[in-house]
């Protein structure tokens, strides 16, 4: 074997658009013949070959509203658990700050709504969260107190 008998097997062979009429892919560049589609950077959304688009197909159903507030439910047995675990102290008021460090919320700026679900034995001051009637009962009864309470 010899340099010159050397042959190499990644050699791709690439169409070069647009140069002549020779080279099979000339003038139009194989694109055919003037129209949005021999434009470029374009792409018809939506677009299924004259069919009617499914998007027009399916009835439009619901109403989405705007100003919809979304809250982040944790039940009381949920807080007792990570009291239990001491994540939580009882001498300090609950916060949203503490349940961010805790890793029960992943933002800042969340609505969080207490409900009632679960066991709840401990004495807790609650600071600027929404509460169930329930959740609110349950607390009270065990000598737990509200700041900022927003119930609904």
């Amino acid at each position: 074997m010899q340099l010159n008998q050397l042959k190499s097997d990644n050699k791709k062979s690439k169409k070069r658009i647009g140069r002549g009429i020779g080279s099979g892919t000339g003038k139009t560049s194989g694109k055919g013949h003037k129209g949005q589609k021999a434009r470029s950077g374009v792409a018809i959304k939506g677009f299924e070959g004259g069919q009617m688009p499914i998007h027009r197909r399916l009835p439009k159903r619901g109403f989405n509203n705007i100003f919809r507030k979304e809250y982040i439910p944790i039940n009381l047995g949920t807080i007792q658990k990570l009291i239990n675990e001491k994540k939580i102290s009882i001498e300090k008021p609950l916060k949203l700050e503490i349940l961010l460090k805790v890793g029960l919320l992943k933002k800042h700026n969340s609505n969080i709504k207490i409900l009632a679900k679960g066991e709840f034995k401990s004495k807790l001051k609650f600071i600027g969260f929404n509460f169930s009637k329930n959740a609110k009962n349950i607390v009270e009864k065990n000598g737990g107190t509200f700041e900022n309470l927003n119930s609904k």
